[in-house]
This record gives C-alpha cells, structure tokens and sequence, in this order.
C-alpha cells in the first residue's frame, strides 16, 4: 500500500490529499488526455484561424497558373491587346459589374477602350498584401470581417482527432515502455525528437485531406460586389472549394486528396522534432530552476551522486505533478512559444511549398506529356522550392513568415498550456479518488483488526 499524508497544504492554495513526493505521479487515462488536447484544439482555433487564413493568401500570391487559355479556340483573334486573366488581375468581378451581372465566364477580355482596367488594378491592390496587418484590414474590408475566420469549421473538425493523435501518440512514445522509442534505448535528450516526428506523421496522414481542403478554402478570394450588382450563377466559397476537389479528383483519382502530404510531412515532422526537442528542453530548466529555488537539485540524489539523464526525467515528472496550475501553465507556456516560433520560422521555406501545391487548380488541359511541361507546383518538393527560389530569391522562401511566426507560436504556447493544465487538473482528481480509496482500505482493514 502506497503511503500517504492527509490535508498537505498544495502550493496553489488547495487543502486536499496527496501522494508522498517519494511517489510515481499518478497516470491519467487516454480518455483524460483526449479531452485536455480537445480543449486546447477549440480555443487555438477559434484565437489562431484569421492569421493562417492571411498565411495562405499571402503565400499563394504569385503562384504559377494553367496554360494560357487558347483564343483561337474561342474563335476570338490572338492579337487583341490588354488581354487579362482573372487568377492574375481578379478582372472577373469586372467583367460582371462593368458589362453584364450575369457573366460567370472563366476569362475576362478588356480592350484599350473597356473600362474594366482600372477596376481590374483596383481588384489586384486588394488582393495583394504587404504584410500581416495589410492582409488583415484588406480582407475585413473587402470581403467581411467574417471571412477572417474561413475555414474554421474544418480547422477544428481537423484539429481535433489530428491533436488527439498527436499528444496521446507522443505521450506514449515517449513515456510507455511498450513503445519503440523506449524500448530503442535512445537517450532521454534524444527520446522527444523522435517521439515528436513519429506521431507527426501519423497524425498529419489521418487529416491530410480535410487540411487540402481547409488550404483551399482559405485560399479563395471573393471579392466583395458593388451595390446593385446581382451574383447571380455564382456559388459560394464552400461549393466552389467542393467544385474544385471534385475536378481534382476526377482528373487525378482519390490519392490527389492527399496531395501535398509529402511537403506537409517535410514540414510538420522537422517542426514536431524541432518543437518537442526545444519544449523539453526549455521546461527542463525551467523545472530546474524552480527546484533549485527551493533548495533541492533534480541532477543530485540523496547521497550526492549525480543521476543518469532517466533518472533525471522521472524526477522532473515527479517534481512537476507536484507544482500548481499557475506554476504548470507558466512553464509550459513559455516553452511552447518559444520552441514554436523557432520552429515556425526554420520550416517556412517548405509551409511555403505546402500551401502552393495545395492551391494550385489544372487547367483544361492539365494532362501534360511530359514532366518537362510540368507546372513547378506538379514537381517534387525539391525542384518546387529551387524554381520558387530562382524566380523569388530567398524571400520567396520565406513569404509568410511572419503571419505564420505570429499564428504557430501563440496556437504552440496556448495548445501546451491547455493540454498540460487538463492534464494537472485530471491527475488531481485521480489523486483524490485514489487517496480516498486507500483510506477506505485502511478503514477497512483497522475494522478487521478490532
């Protein structure tokens, strides 16, 4: 029977049972983790949603288009000047409000003597953004403050199981015996690098599809219309975003549902190793210099002797189910922003590559014959990310790093903390319920004994 003591004084104020700090801490369950990384999931959505859906249209500004659409085909002359198309210079609005409502064609044709021209330059400044901030107010602007918070629904419909996968998966790759990485042998410093990258890829695999479609769906612009103009044979965002997967799919098969995958996992698991190498290793001395403070030292035992690096993480684990949920939240707080943001940033240049594969729409003759005449968003990650390099240079790579930074690092700081809070909130009601249950058991056994 596991010691005890009755009415410790807990750091927070709290006046209940605990276990004697010479215990293992006491284990949640799966469906108490599942429910800590739900929350964190909710409310990272909800804070987080408006800064990605400006990292995707920022980075999908300039990216390559289908073959030029054939006139000859049309049956209009190839000569005509000031010929625009509406993914470059959004003229399709124009078209609508300067000539006729109902006009839902794919190309707009405006001639010296149109005046679509300068309604075309107006539609292309309020699609182009020069920071965070300018794609922020150009979007509430032009398109309602609502279209900030696109995509939500499939944000959280993928946020929940992927973050369900994610934390209970490197829970237990990191701390059950039964998983590879502990039963690798690998060092404790080493264990959260790889524990981080596994259950990334397993994670990302599950929602990959809901993701395309969430990247596209941002990555729509609809323009606002004037007054009076009727959008008559126009769909919404939601239908054209269906619209277009179900081209996609019908020109490329169901595996194009997880287009994209490749650059997702060459940008989701250096971040996640990146990540928990770096939260750990932050709250680590975080930890240790919370101990050190009340004159205990994690690296030392009882007889002076220095611990192995598993004997330290136990006695970190046992050190922080004794802390409180401000000391819990603070701590994790802190890590998880800063490991998040320095992760943020060294990935971008493949988040950049992700998102342009994923928005990138076929033409009608989308078939190409040979890898040549391939689009550099059909190549392979490599290739992409070389051709984005030698048209944009080293900026190109990096477009979007600051809406992404301002996104991953509070989404990072605010998914930890909620998650290791609803996890210290459920190990103290099951330390509650156990302590109780031992003292049903000594009752039990003192009434035996009379």
């Amino acid at each position: 029977m596991a010691p005890f003591v009755r009415s410790a004084q807990h750091p927070d104020g709290q006046d209940h049972d605990r276990l004697v700090h010479d215990e293992p801490p006491v284990e949640i369950t799966a469906w108490q983790k599942m429910l800590s990384a739900t929350s964190g999931s909710l409310l990272t959505g909800l804070l987080v949603t408006p800064l990605d859906v400006v990292r995707v249209r920022w980075q999908s500004q300039g990216i390559s288009q289908p073959q030029p659409i054939n006139l000859q085909r049309l049956g209009m002359p190839t000569s005509i000047p000031n010929t625009f198309q509406p993914q470059n210079l959004g003229v399709t609005a124009c078209c609508r409000e300067v000539f006729f409502a109902n006009n839902t064609s794919e190309v707009c044709l405006a001639g010296p003597r149109i005046g679509a021209a300068e309604c075309a330059v107006e539609q292309t400044q309020q699609r182009t953004f020069n920071s965070t901030v300018d794609g922020l107010r150009k979007i509430a602007r032009n398109e309602g403050i609502t279209t900030l918070w696109r995509g939500l629904s499939p944000t959280l419909i993928m946020a929940v199981p992927a973050n369900i996968i994610y934390f209970t998966g490197y829970e237990w790759l990191r701390y059950n015996p039964a998983s590879p990485v502990q039963r690798a042998g690998l060092r404790d410093e080493y264990a959260p690098l790889v524990g981080g990258s596994i259950a990334r890829i397993l994670a990302a695999t599950a929602v990959s599809p809901i993701e395309l479609f969430r990247t596209r769906l941002q990555a729509l612009s609809v323009a606002t219309p004037s007054p009076g103009a009727a959008p008559a044979g126009r769909s919404g965002p939601l239908l054209e975003t269906f619209r277009g997967i179900k081209d996609m799919v019908g020109l490329h098969g169901y595996p194009a549902l997880w287009r994209g995958l490749t650059l997702t996992l060459w940008r989701d698991v250096p971040f996640s190793g990146m990540y928990w190498l770096g939260y750990e290793t932050i709250r680590n001395k975080l930890t240790d210099a919370r101990e050190r403070a009340r004159g205990r030292s994690i690296h030392l035992d009882s007889n002076g002797e220095r611990h192995d690096s598993r004997t330290r993480a136990h006695a970190r684990r046992r050190s922080r189910s004794r802390e409180n949920h401000t000391e819990t939240f603070t701590d994790s707080f802190i890590a998880g922003a800063t490991s998040g943001a320095i992760a943020s940033v060294a990935t971008t240049p493949f988040d950049v590559g992700k998102t342009r594969t994923q928005v990138y729409r076929e033409g009608p003759a989308a078939a190409k014959s040979s890898a040549a005449a391939a689009a550099p968003e059909e190549r392979s990650m490599g290739r992409l990310l070389w051709h984005i390099f030698k048209t944009e240079g080293l900026p190109g790579l990096f477009k979007g790093w600051i809406p992404r930074t301002l996104k991953v690092a509070p989404a990072c700081a605010i998914m930890i903390s909620s998650y290791e809070v609803g996890k210290r909130a459920f190990r103290g009601v099951n330390e509650r319920a156990l302590v109780k249950a031992k003292e049903r058991e000594i009752e039990e056994l003192e009434s035996l004994g009379a």
